[in-house]
């Protein structure tokens, strides 16, 4: 409910290490004033390797973090019991750029009506689909006609219902999402499809907790 996941501002320790490095400058200035020569120069050569280092770990790390990786932290119940509150998370935002998003996997996605919050939902439909919620269950007709029940076992609690009563037509570009948590998740059903262009990208690992640690992959239905 609310907003379901927050990112992990790697940026602010990448502020904490320029902060670093604009310190200790100062105080290599200072010490210049101080101490001898000699001193100074073995200081200022200290500060220019970890200057590298840093230069060096800025370049590898700021392009994995906004454009190939992005670390999450799940907050809220809504994909439980597969995503727990506090599991950390790291999202593939490469895949979606040469594939379509598929049936059963689970995105981090731009919350349409707000897009500063971020939410984690599984898809269900897809574009072209007609899918409709009838009997607590989740129907899909496919563009030909073909009708499916959706077999959600194998990541729904034994018992767990889907609520709702509708149908609709996903058209391009559109995809129906819902939480695990069925009985307590915001999702396409109250506030409508997920646009393809809001998707972050897909979910790939847990690292946290270390227990549970796992590539995530999606079920075959």
């Amino acid at each position: 409910m609310g907003f379901e996941i927050w990112t992990l501002e790697l940026d602010i320790g990448i502020c904490w290490i320029l902060n670093l490095v604009y310190y200790i400058t100062h105080l290599a200035l200072f010490l210049k004033k101080q101490y001898n020569l000699q001193i100074m120069k073995n200081f200022l050569s200290f500060i220019w390797e970890v200057t590298k280092i840093v230069i060096i770990a800025l370049v590898i790390v700021v392009p994995i973090r906004y454009f190939i990786f992005q670390p999450f932290i799940v907050k809220g119940q809504s994909m439980e019991p597969n995503f727990q509150e506090g599991n950390y998370l790291i999202i593939d935002e490469v895949s979606y750029r040469f594939q379509d998003p598929q049936r059963g996997e689970v995105v981090v996605f731009k919350y349409p009506y707000n897009p500063s919050q971020r939410y984690i939902k599984r898809i269900i439909g897809l574009p072209g689909e007609v899918l409709e919620i009838r009997n607590e269950k989740v129907m899909i007709f496919d563009q030909n006609g073909q009708e499916m029940t959706l077999q959600e076992n194998t990541y729904l609690p034994q018992g767990d219902i889907t609520l709702g009563n509708l149908r609709l037509t996903l058209k391009e570009n559109e995809y129906f999402v819902l939480g695990d948590n069925r009985l307590s998740s915001s999702d396409s059903r109250s506030w409508g499809v997920l646009p393809r262009d809001k998707i972050i990208g897909r979910v790939l690992l847990r690292l946290w907790p270390p227990a549970e640690a796992s590539e995530i992959n999606p079920p075959v239905y």
